[in-house]
């Protein structure tokens, strides 16, 4: 079959043209991450160049449009060289432009440049050096105010100039004029607000002062060198992105041209002879090319440049190669040429057969190393500056072509189609069902199959968990289809369960009432994780439940613990308090036994007994028969509280918060009752959460409070008495590219309900000096008092809030060549040795302060231990709640995969048997599966992983199996300007770990 299309050229410019440059963009985007600044160049008239040329023939800008475009086009050349070849920003990696034409002809520049990973602008102070906002001082720096006042300069508009623009519906399409704002920081959107004090400068324009909230942010040394309007930003992941897609969807410049006629020729109304004329049709839609725009493409300038080569890759079915052919050309001629007869497909498929390099790269990774010679066709090495490669978009909907594209993304060394469909020595009928088996597929026959494997290593009770976790994850698109396909899994062990409760070892159960009896337990482990069947329309729902509908689940749970025990734990824990910790406690329940509420902050650095305070105080209002809430700021400190959980699963806090946001709590359900209910509330680790969760919370505690007309409702918190719990001198909360202001200003301290806060102080550092050698007791007490000077600050004083700390040599590794070797070597010494022993990495891991660097420490480590990593691929894909034209024609699947966010799990997971991973999800925070649990891999399954835990404080439960599914992971990153979900394993290495995800872990080796 030979299907035949017609070829089109591209103009230079047009909208398809423009379509595959924004997909060139997203190729460069997913090789070297996002760009870093964005940059807008437009032409100056005023240019002593272009004055001197026209004022010599007495002419106008308009008059020589030839004048302006060379002009800028040598002035723009000058200034890539200057900001990519010269590296004004530092050390750069590649730069792309955009020409584009005022309708007044000017041209202007938009420019995107990616900077070297290691020259990246991490802090906002990097931001300060490159990028400015405000008017300089007029006295200083003349020459540099006098080009912002003249040409950095917005508006006037608003109110001074209403006919401005930039103004619409009375407002000002550019947001001008901007915030007052004393630093730079980045807002919750992931936009810079730039330094724009109130100092009062201002600049006249039209009889109307603007001051610095009117300023364009600038480059002073490219101001001042090329002196026209240069606005450079700090690029914002959702800026670059919409900025390219502006130019698939505007189009071209046009206009409405109306075509005029002498009245000599039209008919007037007394029905003259005149010739007629078609009104309508002297109207016509028209594509507008300036004078300018035309000139530049005269000369042949580049419309679009960039510094990256991208190779567009041509790929097709077996035998159905293109080929070109004119309308007069036979047929046969054109087959018997030997160029229609090859691709760059088969072409790669040849190299590898010949090439022993090559079988290491992928089809896209092919143009690193190699260049397509179109006369004749064929690869050859490639022997300077390497190119990125690019396939041509497939739709879903092309069928077994879509599917092919996914495996030359992934598969490497491939010498014909068949290689292509191979896994694992196993030969597969299409490219779909290959794709199915190396997971890139979003399908619940994943699932099936998973349940399936997992059967012939684990229990029914290891699968019915798994089915919940896949049911609280919103994984399995059609929960009934699965349930249906293995309910005689989930139920295996229901017979021989009913036999032994009902006595009864002959006992035959029918397969309804096995299939009740498999629901009852899935609703348990539902409700264990506070959810149920119910939430699920089209799963049945078991009869003869045990919780009758008029009983409050959650105080019912919270009522189970037993009375008589706690009340011994309580007469154990309470005598060995300390004299600092007996008065905080006295302090807390005289608020509890009083019910005047209260809200207490109790101040500690790690070791000084918070925990062992929660658990008395547990104790004591437990063995009473009444309610304590339990919960932390992270997943692992929550699981070294009795109970606890994390306090957004527990008080269902927003992810994403502002001033106003509240809790998804709703006055008379159940999780309002059970709030009404306690008596004390505990959160733990309180500093590392934003101000708006607690403010959240009180809003919230208020609303039900007011509902059940509770006496105190107006107090903080309608009136409970909660305690908080932490150390501000550890981790305080994460502001993306935010100053030490946005931080503190982040803080509860800085909220208003912390001065309601009485605050209780330990200062005695209890966990460190517990069953010691005596010998340590002196170098532990040295090092606590060393850590703790820094925390406050002490160290180099006096200082300014900035110093440079002197560490001791014992807590240095010295001489060392390499320090990742060195570290490894010191954290995890006889390592393959001791793969096998579930103790060895209980308590040590290496610290972290970024994800880059714990991704480069675990892909060390990894690669010391021998054997064969097993690949697990992500299936990638848009959620469904985003527009049809982004998720179908911009996005392709290979740039969601490169893809790297905060608590997602890379596209691509090398994993061996051995190593110790980390949960990235709370998926079981009752049995200690949470976000930050550690496991240790026992097995790597084809769809589950089966480990054991590690890290779980109770001792009891370390060394549990469980056994993990892949899940439908989302991530919270606002800073994308799309929404994208990614099905894979919750977990990801954790040789090493981040800082953050330290907090609640008890390590006794770190570096």
């Amino acid at each position: 079959m030979i299907n035949m299309s017609q070829s089109s050229n591209q103009s230079e410019g047009g909208a398809r043209y423009m379509a595959e440059k924004y997909k060139d963009a997203m190729a460069i985007c997913q090789n070297f991450g996002y760009p870093d600044l964005f940059i807008t160049f437009t032409c100056n008239p005023k240019w002593p160049e272009i004055k001197r040329k026209l004022e010599d023939h007495r002419l106008k800008t308009v008059d020589r449009a030839d004048t302006l475009t060379r002009m800028f086009h040598m002035k723009l050349d000058s200034l890539i060289k200057d900001i990519h070849q010269k590296k004004l920003f530092g050390p750069s990696a590649g730069v792309i432009y955009t020409i584009e034409f005022q309708k007044r002809g000017l041209p202007h520049a938009h420019i995107l440049l990616w900077l070297e990973r290691g020259n990246k602008m991490p802090t906002t102070a990097d931001i300060d050096k490159v990028i400015k906002a405000e008017l300089p001082d007029e006295a200083t720096d003349p020459v540099l105010y006098d080009i912002v006042k003249e040409l950095m300069i917005h508006g006037p508009c608003g109110l001074a100039n209403p006919k401005s623009p930039c103004m619409e519906k009375g407002r000002c399409k550019k947001n001008f004029p901007k915030d007052f704002s004393t630093d730079t920081h980045i807002s919750k959107d992931g936009f810079p607000i730039y330094q724009r004090r109130d100092d009062g400068r201002y600049v006249d324009k039209g009889g109307t002062p603007l001051d610095n909230r009117f300023v364009i942010p600038y480059n002073a040394h490219l101001l001042l060198k090329y002196q026209a309007h240069i606005n450079v930003e700090w690029c914002n992941q959702t800026r670059a992105i919409k900025y390219l897609f502006k130019y698939i969807n505007k189009g071209n410049d046009r206009i409405t041209a109306a075509a005029t006629v002498p009245k000599e020729l039209s008919t007037n109304e007394e029905g003259g002879t005149g010739k007629v004329i078609d009104e309508i049709k002297q109207y016509y839609d028209c594509r507008y090319v300036s004078p300018g725009e035309a000139t530049w493409r005269i000369f042949g300038f580049e419309i679009h440049h960039s510094s990256i080569t991208v190779q567009r890759l041509s790929f097709h079915l077996e035998g159905e190669q293109s080929v070109t052919i004119d309308s007069d050309d036979d047929v046969d001629d054109v087959l018997a040429k030997e160029s229609n007869q090859t691709s760059q497909l088969l072409e790669w498929f040849k190299m590898n057969s010949e090439d022993e390099e090559s079988r290491n790269l992928t089809f896209i990774e092919f143009p690193l190393y190699n260049v397509w010679n179109k006369k004749p066709k064929h690869w050859s090495k490639r022997k300077r500056n390497k190119a990125i490669g690019r396939m041509h978009f497939a739709s879903p909907a092309s069928g077994q072509y879509f599917y092919l594209r996914i495996l030359l993304n992934k598969v490497r060394g491939a010498t014909c189609y068949e290689d292509l469909k191979r896994v694992d020595g196993i030969l597969y009928p299409t490219y779909q069902d290959a794709c199915y088996a190396l997971g890139l597929l979003e399908d619940d026959q994943e699932y099936i199959d998973g349940l399936i494997e997992v059967s012939k290593w684990g229990s029914a009770t290891f699968m019915r968990k798994m089915f919940v976790w896949l049911l609280c994850s919103q994984s399995l698109s059609k929960p009934m289809h699965v349930w249906s396909e293995t309910w005689h899994l989930l139920s295996e062990d229901i017979q021989q369960m009913q036999r032994t409760i009902q006595e009864r070892p002959g006992l035959e159960l029918p397969t309804e009432k096995l299939k009740n009896y498999a629901l009852l337990e899935i609703e348990k482990l539902l409700q264990s994780n506070g959810t149920s069947l119910k939430l699920f329309p089209t799963l049945p729902f078991p009869e003869n439940s045990n919780v009758p509908p008029s009983v409050n689940r959650l105080i019912s749970e919270e009522k189970t613990y037993d009375r008589v025990l706690c009340g011994l734990n309580h007469q154990q824990l309470l005598p060995s308090l300390t004299d600092e910790q007996r008065k905080v406690y006295d302090r807390i329940m005289e608020s509890v036994e009083k019910k005047s509420g209260g809200v207490f902050f109790v101040n500690g650095f790690g070791g000084t007994g918070k925990t062992y305070l929660w658990k008395t105080l547990s104790t004591c209002i437990r063995s009473r028969g009444q309610i304590v809430i339990n919960v932390a700021s992270s997943g692992m400190a929550a699981l070294l509280l009795d109970g606890g959980r994390t306090a957004h699963s527990r008080f269902a806090i927003p992810i994403q918060l502002n001033e106003g946001s509240v809790c998804f709590i709703t006055p008379g359900s159940e999780l309002a009752g059970l709030l009404l209910e306690a008596k004390l509330i505990i959160w733990d680790e309180a500093p590392m959460l934003h101000r708006h969760c607690f403010e959240a919370f009180d809003r919230s505690m208020k609303d039900i409070s007011r509902a059940a007309k509770v006496a105190n409702a107006e107090n903080p918190f309608g009136g409970k008495t909660i305690v908080f719990g932490g150390d501000f001198r550890q981790i305080l909360p994460v502001i993306a590219k935010g100053s030490r202001g946005q931080i503190v200003q982040a803080s509860l301290t800085s909220s208003l309900l912390w001065s309601h806060c009485k605050v209780l102080c330990l200062t005695k550092n209890m966990r460190l000096t517990v069953d010691s050698d005596p010998s340590e007791i002196e170098s532990i007490k040295v090092f606590s008092e060393w850590i703790l000077k820094l925390g406050d600050g002490k160290l180099s004083e006096p200082n300014d809030g900035e110093a440079v700390i002197s560490i001791p040599n014992d807590m240095l590794l010295m001489d060392s060549l390499d320090p990742l070797v060195s570290i490894s070597n010191a954290i995890y010494p006889s390592l393959i040795q001791n793969l096998g022993d579930k103790s060895f990495f209980k308590d040590c891991a290496i610290l972290c302060p970024t994800n880059d660097v714990v991704d480069e420490v675990n892909k060390h480590i990894m690669e010391l231990i021998p054997g064969e990593a097993k690949e697990y691929f992500s299936s990638d894909s848009i959620c469904h709640s985003d527009s049809t034209a982004i998720r179908d024609k911009n996005v392709s699947v290979e740039f969601l995969n490169s893809i790297k966010c905060s608590g997602l799990p890379n596209h691509l997971l090398k994993l061996k048997k051995g190593v110790p991973v980390m949960l990235l999800r709370n998926i079981d925070q009752k049995n200690g599966l949470c976000n930050g649990t550690r496991l240790q891999i026992t097995r790597l399954g084809e769809h589950v992983i089966e480990a054991r835990i590690i890290s779980r404080p109770d001792d009891s439960v370390s060394g549990d199996k469980v056994f993990i599914p892949r899940m439908l992971l989302s991530p919270t990153d606002v800073k994308l300007p799309f929404r994208f979900q990614r099905r894979q394993f919750p977990i990801s290495p954790c040789f090493g770990m981040t800082i953050n995800k330290s907090q609640g872990q008890s390590l006794s080796n770190v570096e």
